[in-house]
C-alpha cells in the first residue's frame, strides 16, 4: 500500500513534513516489520494484529506515526480544494461538525475553517508525538501511564480527516483515481482501531455506511 500511495499522492503535498523512525531502534524494526505486512498482500486484519513477542504500547505508537503520515499525505493532497469558501465549517456533512478546543488558545469548543482546524490538529499531533516525556524513543524509558489514553485521542481527531475527505472532497480524490487507495488505508485504520478498541463506536457514526460498505 505504501507505494501505491506513493505513487498516486504528491509527495510535495504532504500536509506536514513525514515523521520518520530512527534506524537501529526497535520501533524501526517494528514499523519495517509493519510494512513488510502491508506490502506482502496478507488480510488487513491478520497485518494489525499485535506480533508475538512485542509490546502493545510500542506496537500502537509505531501505527500512530504512521497514521498521521499517511493521512497528511491524503489530506494534503485535497487541502487546495479545502479554503475558507468552500469549507467555511469542519463538518461531515450537515449532520456532524467539529469544534476545536485545545485547553490553551482555544479554551472553548470554536467553529472554525476546516483547514484552519487541521492546520491546528496537526500541530497538536506533532507537538505530542515529538514529546519525550509522551512518546519516549530512547531505550530503557517507559510509556507513560496515559499513553493510550493520549493516542485514542489523537486517533479520534485523525479519523475525522477521513470524515472531511469522504464527505466533502471525494470527487477530487475520485478524479485523481485515488479512490482504491484512500479506502485501503481507511481500512488498515479501521481494522487497527477496533483490533485494540482505540475508538469509541460512536465516534465512527459519520463514516458508518462507507465502513459496511468497504470494512465489512
Amino acid at each position: 500500500m505504501a507505494l501505491c500511495l506513493g505513487q498516486v499522492f504528491s509527495k510535495d503535498k504532504t500536509f506536514r513534513p513525514r515523521k520518520r523512525f530512527e534506524p537501529g531502534t526497535q520501533r524501526f524494526e517494528l514499523y519495517k516489520k509493519a510494512q513488510a505486512s502491508l506490502k506482502s498482500g496478507l488480510d488487513l486484519r491478520k497485518v494489525v494484529q499485535l506480533p508475538e513477542g512485542e509490546n502493545l504500547n510500542d506496537w500502537i505508537a509505531v501505527h500512530v506515526v504512521d497514521f498521521f503520515n499517511r493521512i497528511n499525505l491524503i489530506y494534503g493532497t485535497v487541502s487546495e480544494y479545502c479554503t475558507e469558501r468552500t469549507c467555511p465549517i469542519m463538518s461531515g456533512g450537515l449532520r456532524y461538525e467539529y469544534r476545536w478546543q485545545d485547553g490553551d488558545d482555544y479554551k472553548k469548543p470554536t467553529k472554525l475553517p476546516a483547514l484552519k482546524y487541521m492546520n491546528l490538529m496537526m500541530d497538536w499531533i506533532e507537538s505530542l508525538i515529538n514529546n519525550e516525556d509522551i512518546f519516549p524513543t530512547r531505550v530503557g524509558v517507559p510509556f507513560p501511564k496515559n499513553f493510550q489514553q493520549v493516542c485514542k485521542k489523537i486517533l479520534s481527531r485523525l479519523f475525522r480527516v477521513f470524515v472531511h475527505v469522504y464527505i466533502h472532497h471525494f470527487d477530487s480524490i475520485c478524479s485523481m483515481g485515488a479512490e482504491a487507495h484512500i479506502n485501503t488505508c481507511y481500512k488498515h485504520y479501521y481494522y487497527f482501531i477496533s483490533e485494540f478498541n482505540l475508538i469509541d463506536q460512536s465516534e465512527l457514526e459519520p463514516l458508518k455506511e462507507m465502513t459496511e460498505k468497504i470494512c465489512h
